[in-house]
């Protein structure tokens, strides 16, 4: 897909991988529509997205609710007239081991408000998002790329049961998506980011970070603007469908 005066649809781009997609796509040419739950970040992304020269909206949406979803992914396409891709971006952690033992006792469980969070934003959202973009898609007729933003966690990892389980979700629904929406010309995919320089991982302590990193073999974390180009190549491919790119610096879990 030629990115120039097309409208891409990002979730979660008011910081992080999202932004840097965001920029990356309007350097490029594309018309952006900015998703996000906190304002104050849409407001520096539609600027630095605007210095680019192309046109770019902020909507604020909680993408786990249907109704809110629906809204705006038909107000992008009222605004711009148009949609030409989505990049499935937004997420959260609760991190918590299934159950945690302490000297031979039993001190804690993963909560049911842990697991429903981030299933709620990073499947469900994922899915209720999809969905509306590819019902405008549909309508509009000029097909489309959607891209799902996974994680190395889909392997499973330690103390994710919640993350792992909806990051591995999101690639099997972007493989059903390209069976189902390839006859309308909406290629699907996804990207697996390793530990990648966000605002997430700056909160943690820099012991549990080096020690992340530790095993990775290329002894560094990701930088937002490397998992854009993976996204950026799934959009540029048109023969790319349904399937998912890791993005780790060489780690397995």
């Amino acid at each position: 897909m030629d990115l120039k005066n097309k409208v891409v649809a990002i979730t979660g781009a008011g910081q992080g991988i999202g932004r840097s997609i965001a920029e990356m796509f309007a350097a490029e040419g594309a018309n952006i529509a900015l998703i996000d739950l906190k304002e104050e970040g849409l407001v520096a992304a539609r600027e630095a997205c605007e210095k680019l020269g192309v046109v770019a909206r902020g909507y604020t949406a909680n993408v786990t609710d249907e109704a809110a979803v629906d809204a705006t992914m038909a107000a992008i396409v009222k605004d711009f007239g148009r949609l030409d891709g989505l990049v499935n971006n937004a997420g959260i952690t609760k991190d918590a081991m299934l159950i945690k033992v302490k000297d031979g006792e039993i001190v804690n469980r993963m909560s049911m408000d842990q697991w429903n969070a981030v299933i709620g934003v990073n499947l469900t959202g994922v899915f209720l998002c999809g969905r509306a973009a590819a019902e405008q898609m549909i309508r509009l007729g000029n097909g489309g790329v959607i891209v799902n933003i996974s994680s190395i966690s889909r392997a499973g990892n330690a103390g994710q049961t919640n993350y792992s389980a909806a990051k591995a979700g999101v690639i099997a629904m972007a493989t059903a998506w390209a069976s189902e929406l390839g006859r309308y010309k909406i290629r699907t995919g996804s990207v697996a980011p390793g530990f990648t320089r966000t605002e997430i991982l700056a909160a943690m302590k820099p012991e549990i970070l080096e020690k992340a990193i530790a095993p990775v073999p290329l002894k560094r974390m990701g930088d937002p603007s490397e998992i854009a180009k993976a996204v950026r190549f799934i959009f540029d491919n048109d023969y790319f469908s349904g399937r998912c790119i890791d993005v780790d610096g060489g780690l397995r879990l």
